[in-house]
């Protein structure tokens, strides 16, 4: 009986190596993959993917929000604050909190609260209203707003990674 099970053991054992071997060697075996220049991640270059200045109107807008303050239960720990916001970047619904939604260019947008959301969870997500539609693919990315401490900054962009308008959902856990 004992040598059965030593029998199966060492079976298991040259198959397992030569199935690592089997699969490293086809690894190495094949040439390293070459992403196309218009896939690859381009370089970050000053300026480029960045947020655009706040203008004095948008810093005393910003202000006024932060000065009107939320509601008591607004900030509790465990609520959220959420916003459903248009490819155009109008606020289509929002929790009370959300103040107002601004499109700066193809796939720039800033919402707007009336409290400090700077060191919040921020999640957004592209997304419609419409029930029976499907929102259109891309990717989405969100900031803190600079200079606003009120504010989220969401980048939207086509699935080939330039930027393009798309709905979006955006959630911030207090």
């Amino acid at each position: 009986m004992t040598t059965l099970f030593r029998r199966k053991a060492v079976a298991v054992a040259f198959a397992a190596l030569a199935l690592t071997l089997a699969g490293g060697g086809i690894a190495v075996a094949q040439p390293a993959a070459q992403t196309p220049a218009e896939v690859a991640q381009p370089a970050r270059q000053p300026g480029s993917g960045s947020q655009p200045a706040v203008t004095p109107a948008e810093a005393a807008k910003a202000k006024a929000a932060l000065a009107q303050g939320p509601s008591a239960l607004a900030t509790t720990p465990g609520t959220v604050a959420s916003a459903a916001v248009t490819s155009g970047g109008i606020l289509l619904r929002g929790s009370p909190e959300v103040v107002s939604a601004t499109r700066y260019g193809p796939g720039q947008y800033q919402v707007l609260f009336n409290y400090n959301v700077s060191l919040k969870a921020i999640h957004a997500t592209i997304g419609t209203i419409d029930p029976f539609n499907v929102p259109p693919g891309g990717e989405i990315s969100v900031a803190p707003r600079l200079q606003t401490p009120n504010a989220v900054f969401v980048q939207t962009r086509n699935s080939s990674g330039g930027p393009s308008d798309r709905p979006f959902h955006l959630v911030v856990a207090n």
